[in-house]
């Protein structure tokens, strides 16, 4: 992302095999282009370390030793850099901060995490991957350090940071229980939602405005598509990658009723062929085939942006920090036309919204916990957070009070972007139920849009899809 969540380029099940896992979902290696003892209820991690702090509150209580982070480059990542020696000044601790390429992290971190090396004390981390590197006992789990006043200063104030967010990294890794619950795995860091953005100065000149109804987009979409001007109407991810099936596509399945997965039990049932997953599922293809990006089986959030910002497409239907550095002056051959709007609602006006959010964590293996703590409350706390706003690319902060504060201060030349964030937000989440399979099967879900759009049956693709995944997710 920009959204950073950038598919793989080779497929997961290959790099499982290359290492050692078979087809096994131990452990996910989706590429990006992107329980230790406590409350997670997981085993084999090492022992937790809050206990071990004790005494007063004190920043300089780590103060000579030193840490590694990994990181892969990001607006994120690049905002807090010349930050470090801030931390450093507050703190006396040293950082180290490795990078390591989009298409080579996830690889990476996986191998470190399952070698139990504790090379890096800190990691950046979708959500989603959560779900796979908790379970073996590979994260740290940092409630028992948001619950020590020893370790966590006063002023840290947890709850300032989206209930969305607190919640899409915490889980208990049981089969059917809702995220919110267990451990807190990761502290986010930064996030997207998935709305429209759209060329403003088009819309203008034609005297439209966005669509507020799903049936109403669809046939402006149509409307502003002229193929024989290598114009159309809206772009969304459509490569072989769970990374399709995750920002537009399943914030609009769940403002329109959907479902992945029904829980009873302690069972889930895949839900993606139900009636109205598969009326949903069908349009959603439609709409690419008549209003999209004539390669839209290859597109990625690159592509989708890309065209955005080239004139190329009137709309993009994804994550709002992908688009909203191609405003930006000199960015983009439309910086300084672009807008946003939350999208079309619901039949029942659902602004449902699905997430990412890039999350710091800490490796359980790590042999200096209270130093990595003290670094992932100060980069996730209001004042760093704020300071990296100031350096021009984090969108968005996690804090209500960093984006009601020095965020707003830069939304005067990106028209409806406040608007549209502060529509969807509270309603803004992971939509998906949590699953250690979520990779493979999400993966399988983007091959069954694909192959609708070849002509396969919409009923037949998903039902197929549907028992696939029943198996995975309850093995």
């Amino acid at each position: 992302m920009n959204d950073s969540n950038r598919p793989p380029q080779t497929s997961r099940r290959d790099l499982l095999k290359a290492m050692g896992f078979g087809g096994l979902s131990l452990a996910a290696t989706p590429l990006l282009n992107a329980c230790g003892v406590g409350t997670g209820g997981s085993t084999g991690g090492a022992a937790n370390g809050a206990s071990e702090v004790s005494g007063s509150f004190d920043w300089k209580k780590a103060k000579g030793e030193s840490i590694k982070i990994l990181q892969t480059p990001h607006p994120y990542q690049q905002s807090f850099q010349p930050l470090l020696k801030e931390f450093t000044a507050k703190t006396g601790i040293q950082v180290t901060a490795d990078l390591v390429p989009e298409a080579d992290y996830f690889t990476k971190l996986n191998t470190e995490l399952a070698g139990k090396s504790g090379e890096h004390d800190v990691f950046m981390t979708g959500a989603y991957f959560i779900w796979q590197y908790g379970p073996p006992g590979w994260m740290e789990d940092l409630k028992p350090w948001l619950e020590n006043d020893s370790a966590t200063s006063q002023e840290y104030d947890f709850e300032d940071i989206y209930e969305g967010l607190r919640t899409a990294t915490s889980w208990d890794f049981k089969v059917g229980s809702p995220l919110g619950t267990g451990g807190q795995w990761a502290i986010p860091w930064g996030f997207e939602t998935n709305v429209i953005a759209y060329n403003k100065k088009l819309f203008d000149a034609k005297g439209i405005r966005p669509a507020e109804t799903w049936g109403d987009f669809q046939q402006l979409a149509v409307d502003l598509t002229d193929r024989s001007k290598n114009q159309y109407g809206v772009s969304f991810r459509g490569s072989k990658s769970w990374a399709t099936i995750h920002p537009g596509f399943m914030t609009q399945y769940t403002r329109m009723g959907c479902v992945d997965y029904k829980s009873s039990g302690g069972k889930l049932t895949a839900a993606m062929n139900s009636p109205e997953a598969v009326e949903f599922s069908q349009q959603w293809v439609d709409l690419a085939k008549h209003a999209g990006p004539t390669s839209w089986t290859t597109y990625e959030y690159p592509d989708c942006t890309r065209d955005l910002g080239d004139g190329t497409a009137a709309m993009v239907f994804d994550a709002d920090s992908a688009t909203y550095p191609k405003n930006k002056k000199g960015a983009s051959r439309e910086a300084g036309n672009l807008a946003w709007h939350p999208g079309p609602a619901g039949p029942d006006g659902s602004y449902a919204t699905n997430l990412w959010t890039w999350s710091l964590a800490m490796n359980s293996a790590s042999k200096k916990k209270l130093a990595a703590w003290l670094f992932i409350q100060w980069a996730t706390g209001k004042e760093a957070m704020s300071r990296g706003v100031q350096q021009g690319a984090f969108a968005d902060p996690t804090r209500q009070s960093v984006f009601d504060s020095v965020f707003k201060q830069t939304l005067g030349a990106f028209p409806g972007y406040l608007d549209t964030f502060e529509k969807v937000v509270p309603e803004t989440k992971i939509q998906f139920t949590p699953q250690t399979s979520f990779f493979e099967t999400t993966e399988d879900w983007a091959v069954a849009l694909q192959d609708m759009y070849s002509g396969k049956d919409a009923k037949s693709s998903l039902d197929d899809l549907a028992k696939s995944s029943d198996s995975k997710v309850n093995a």
